[in-house]
């Protein structure tokens, strides 16, 4: 027996690009047959829904409200919710898994980290990065950024992507070395009638949000919910970006894309 999650997930009272409340989600993910979502709205340097003029306090209460309000949600209903959240650096996200509420509200400086700084701290705090839709081409992205050294997984299926930029992160996750994931990317409630829901199988049932970053650390994830050929590589996509590789130290290595790859 395999268990499903939904590990890419967006409120609207959490991303200012999100459109239906966490508590909507709930049925629609129970009746699909999930056994948990994992909530991950924009974090502070991405498309956040909350003012950065608050307080670091009230800032991290609000931005929690919509995961707080999914997992109250969620357990009337027997739908496990988890707490996560996405960061943007210069158009490249990370989904971020294993830390909490009172983490957050003891650690402000986190809305300046570096992706060196950012994969550290999760690391030493015991959580995981993942680097979400990494070869994602639309407008307000100039560069793609790839930081293998600075996540444990690559987010190789997306609702939200094309099926060219989920081929180019499958291939690239294989050649790095690194856990494969899926997640729908959802923000809205209608993402489900146009079938976009994807997500992420494990061999056993999650009891905490440690135990998927233990699974992805440890390499044990059971495989990933997409449609069928969606993270499949024919040979002939091409990112349609200049890409940028970036070291274990955060710095551009300058390497052209397809040498870094054919030496993978």
């Amino acid at each position: 027996m395999s268990y499903l999650y939904e590990t890419h997930l967006h409120t609207v009272q959490g991303s200012g690009c999100g459109i239906s409340r966490g508590r909507d989600y709930i049925k629609r993910y129970r009746d699909l047959g999930y056994a948990g979502i994992m909530v991950t709205d924009h974090f502070w340097n991405g498309n956040t829904a909350i003012d950065r003029d608050l307080p670091w306090n009230q800032w991290v209460e609000q931005f929690c409200r919509g995961y707080e309000e999914a997992r109250n949600e969620g357990e009337k209903a027997g739908l496990d919710v988890f707490f996560g959240w996405e960061e943007t650096f210069k158009g490249d996200d990370y989904l971020v898994y294993g830390l909490d509420k009172a983490w957050l509200l003891e650690h402000p400086e986190s809305a300046h980290w570096s992706r060196k700084q950012q994969f550290d701290a999760v690391h030493q705090a015991g959580g995981c990065v993942v680097q979400a839709h990494p070869f994602r081409a639309v407008y307000y992205i100039k560069t793609i950024h790839l930081a293998p050294k600075l996540a444990d997984a690559v987010e190789v299926a997306n609702g939200g992507n094309e099926d060219d930029w989920d081929a180019l992160a499958s291939e690239y996750a294989i050649r790095i070395g690194l856990p494969a994931t899926a997640g729908s990317d959802i923000h809205n409630v209608d993402q489900f009638d146009m079938g976009h829901i994807f997500g992420v199988y494990l061999e056993k049932k999650l009891e905490t949000i440690q135990d998927y970053v233990e699974a992805i650390r440890n390499k044990a994830l059971a495989g990933i919910k997409a449609p069928p050929g969606r993270a499949m590589f024919h040979g002939h996509e091409k990112p349609a970006l200049p890409v940028d590789l970036r070291d274990e130290n955060d710095k551009a290595t300058w390497r052209d894309f397809w040498e870094f790859m054919s030496k993978r």
